[in-house]
């Protein structure tokens, strides 16, 4: 080996060795191996930081922005009302979720898969009180099983296709990997379903210890005019009340509340509903039914300005404005174009109109205000302001704004038409254009210790391609199954293909891998198809780290793992695959 194969391997071990024990975070351990590669002239300089600007960064990047504003237009409350019950068991609600990501990853890019339905994961995991982590890893496993069955379903197919075409003259079809792929994911989706997702390590993240510790709101939400719901009774919508984990309290008409839960009241145009909810679960229950957050002339000044709105919380100490008096009397509405729309009394019964309650000392207020001035609304109040949860107003007017615009650049990009990372930073310009995403909001959903690392060891993958590791990977791969049967060399390639793509990119690993398959099968002196279809799906198969797919990277942040973690389920799952490829390929594509 050369000076610098030698060297690159040895970052590498040292990268992964450090990644594994999981004392230093993994983008600073990422970054730091990539300084040294460049500082030992193993990287050039003016390719140090090219793995920045890469489409599989990019790609991460624009995903996770994508996946927030569909969060924000309401189109995630929309599929969740639709296809998940928080209720299902969690190895049902993987298999569900899974079956449909596999599905749509068959059809449509896999990334564009798991940024459509990991926000949907997400929102499940907090309705049902779990961690997220305890399914977005077999949700990315799942996306990423499902594109093996397809010619557009991954690129590594794409890639073997056109390399058979170039040898044999004739490409793979579009349901010619689906005999073999389509097998491996039922497989890999059974296994995830049923066993994966349990060894996945359980921690506590801390996330919602916070919102436990807050007592629910009471809130009022208004019938708007014009409203499906005028004329239809309130008990009727204990259903969707359930669904979003709310409690309908009452009901108030003119300004006075009906006596108790009034559920047999016919509604009317202006009447407003008491609730009891968390801020979320009292958003997605505002975007289902479609409900004003205050009445027509306080919500036509609050959506006026355009520069979007904000919900805050605050904590009203002795000293407080507001403290004694209603929201009503201190003008809150038109001296600050700020709506009351809940409060926390530690659990204590309020039976006045929600703006017309005096305010007491110890209070929390849930409060609706133009963007960018919660601070001065604060303080106007003398209010103290509780910590950031990323409480944010549902764009429920833009959903099928987002949804079609996300659709028709998936489909764009699926067709050819234009290459996904720009049909991806189009859809996040008409997001912020058509104001589903605030323009302040866009860099605050991407997850920089992912891009970080994933622009790290971009380069170093190249860099040990380019200095012939890959190839003197290859050379040993020829001389080591030399004389032994063939399904023994297709096990072997397929293990070696695996490893690779769970260092390098799967795209890379599938053009090294590929020429590889061919020569083993000219020197055995059978058919190439079979070899071409073990790298396919090998190159596909990178479940080990968070690096071998940008689906891996995409979950990394928001599930909370550590770079450790994918070995525990994606190992057995890797081996899987490989146990049932192998017959299949025998059994589907003969020597």
């Amino acid at each position: 080996m050369t000076f610098e194969q030698t060297a690159l391997f040895a970052i590498f071990a040292a990268v992964f060795a450090l990644l594994l024990w999981g004392r230093y975070r993994y983008d600073i351990v990422a970054f730091s191996a990539l300084m040294v590669a460049v500082v030992m002239g193993l990287i050039p300089t003016k390719d140090a930081f090219a793995g920045f600007g890469h489409p599989a960064t990019l790609v991460v990047a624009l995903v996770l922005i994508v996946s927030a504003g569909l969060v924000r237009s309401g189109a995630v409350f929309l599929i969740t009302r639709t296809l998940v019950d928080s209720s299902r068991s969690l190895g049902g609600h993987i298999a569900l979720m899974g079956g449909i990501g596999a599905v749509l990853s068959a059809f449509m890019n896999n990334v564009a898969a798991l940024a459509l339905l990991m926000p949907v994961d997400i929102q499940t995991a907090r309705k049902a009180g779990r961690a997220p982590g305890l399914s977005l890893m077999p949700l990315s496993f799942a996306t990423i099983l499902g594109g093996m069955a397809t010619l557009i379903g991954t690129p590594p197919n794409i890639i073997i296709a056109s390399i058979r075409q170039e040898t044999l003259g004739e490409p793979f079809g579009m349901f010619d990997f689906a005999p073999v792929g389509g097998i491996a994911a039922i497989a890999g989706l059974i296994f995830v379903a049923l066993v994966g997702w349990r060894l996945i390590p359980q921690r506590d993240t801390g996330a919602g210890n916070s919102e436990a510790q807050l007592a629910d709101y009471i809130a009022e939400l208004t019938v708007p005019e014009g409203s499906e719901l005028i004329g239809k009774r309130l008990g009727a919508f204990d259903k969707e009340a359930e669904q979003a984990d709310i409690a309908i309290l009452g009901l108030i008409r003119d300004g006075k509340r009906r006596y108790g839960r009034a559920a047999g009241s016919l509604l009317k145009a202006g009447d407003a509903l008491v609730i009891e909810a968390t801020p979320e679960a009292l958003d997605e229950f505002r975007t289902a039914l479609k409900l004003d957050f205050a009445d027509a002339a306080r919500q036509e000044k609050l959506t006026a300005a355009g520069e979007g709105l904000e919900l805050i919380e605050v904590v009203v100490p002795e000293t407080a404005r507001i403290n004694g008096r209603s929201a009503q009397s201190l003008g809150l509405a038109w001296r600050q174009n700020t709506v009351l729309l809940g409060l926390s009394r530690q659990g204590r019964r309020m039976t006045d109109h929600i703006r017309q309650s005096e305010i007491e000392a110890g209070d929390i207020l849930l409060l609706l205000c133009p963007r960018d001035h919660g601070a001065d609304v604060t303080e106007w109040l003398g209010c103290l302001p509780l910590a950031e949860r990323g409480l944010a107003v549902t764009a429920n007017d833009k959903t099928w704004a987002a949804i079609g615009l996300f659709a028709l650049a998936v489909l764009a990009a699926s067709l050819g038409l234009i290459y996904l990372p720009v049909a991806l930073g189009l859809v996040v310009v008409a997001y912020v254009l058509t104001k589903i995403l605030p323009v302040a909001e866009i860099y605050d959903h991407v997850e920089w210790p992912v891009v970080v690392l994933l622009g790290s060891m971009i380069p170093l993958g190249a860099a040990l391609d380019a200095s012939g590791g890959t190839a003197l990977i290859a050379t040993a791969l020829i001389d080591l199954t030399q004389g032994l049967p063939s399904w023994v060399v297709l096990t072997v390639l397929m293990v070696v293909t695996m490893t690779l793509s769970d260092v390098l990119n799967n795209t890379a690993t599938a053009i090294v891998a590929a020429p590889v398959g061919i020569q083993m099968a000219n020197t055995l002196g059978v058919s190439p198809d079979p070899f071409l279809m073990a790298v396919a799906v090998a190159a596909s198969a990178a479940f080990l780290t968070p690096i071998g797919h940008k689906n891996n990277t995409l979950v990394l942040g928001p599930g909370g793992y550590h770079f450790g973690d994918y070995w525990r389920i994606g190992l057995p799952l890797e081996i899987l695959v490989i146990a049932v490829s192998i017959p299949s390929i025998l059994l589907f594509w003969p020597l």
